[in-house]
């Protein structure tokens, strides 16, 4: 399984290293930290995230940025990031903004910039968050995600050709569930673009041929020998009774 991200978000790039370098510092064994500069931004990380199935397990945003407050940064990312734990940072001159707004929305947390020395001040609120997120979430396992229309052609050569080649995966219906829409959506992926294929830290896949997929997948696709003593060219009855008989024969 992939890390967990922790997703930062702080339009000051200064701020948003420094709060990105104490959470690497502290956490990055453990998790994946993600910076960004605005709350666009972060929206579009989740994006990606969402398209890799990577689990987000916090996200820290400071208050008042330009274009997107950390308030609605944190309500529209709850749609990609359900489960994730939510930091504001907030200036002492925003608290009383910041608490109105966190009566309505309810992240999880606030904290008052500056936030040093981050051994006292930011790391014992983190391992609180995080703690608690990961006995929300013990047992992540990520595979290959298909999301199409059931009826589709092509869908359902891509879910035979993973089935032939024992690839585990797991099929999202755009016209039956919430989750594949939004994938869809978040791919900016249109009909011609379906069935996607999600592959875990890997590319996202839009009607992908065969030799696309096995490549993607780390299947073989070409012969890696300049010679060899039998070649079998097809995998029907015959061709798989063939490549038995010849295993069995050395």
């Amino acid at each position: 399984m992939s890390k967990p991200a922790i997703l930062t978000a702080d339009d000051d790039p200064m701020v948003s290293a420094a709060i990105t370098r104490d959470l690497r510092q502290r956490y990055g064994a453990d998790y994946r930290v993600i910076g960004a500069t605005s709350g666009q931004e972060a929206l579009d990380v989740l994006d990606r995230l969402a398209l890799r199935e990577q689990p987000v397990a916090l996200i820290v945003t400071d208050q008042r940025m330009p274009g997107m407050s950390g308030i609605e940064l944190l309500e529209r990312a709850r749609p990609q990031a359900a489960g994730a734990k939510q930091l504001l940072l907030t200036a002492y001159a925003d608290t009383e903004a910041a608490i109105r707004a966190i009566n309505d929305v309810g992240p999880d947390h606030y904290l008052l910039k500056p936030w040093d020395p981050p051994q006292e001040r930011l790391y014992p609120v983190v391992d609180d968050l995080l703690d608690d997120w990961r006995h929300a979430n013990p047992d992540l396992r990520s595979q290959v995600r298909v999301v199409g229309v059931r009826w589709s052609e092509e869908a359902h050569l891509t879910k035979h050709f993973l089935v032939r080649n024992h690839v585990p995966y797991r099929w999202i219906d755009v016209e039956q569930d919430e989750e594949g829409e939004r994938l869809r959506a978040a791919a900016k992926a249109g009909p011609a673009d379906l069935p996607l294929v999600l592959l875990p830290d890997g590319p996202t896949l839009k009607a992908p041929s065969s030799t696309e997929l096995a490549t993607a997948l780390g299947l073989r696709t070409r012969a890696e020998q300049p010679l060899y003593d039998l070649c079998i060219v097809g995998g029907g009855p015959a061709g798989l009774a063939s490549a038995v008989y010849a295993a069995s024969e050395g």
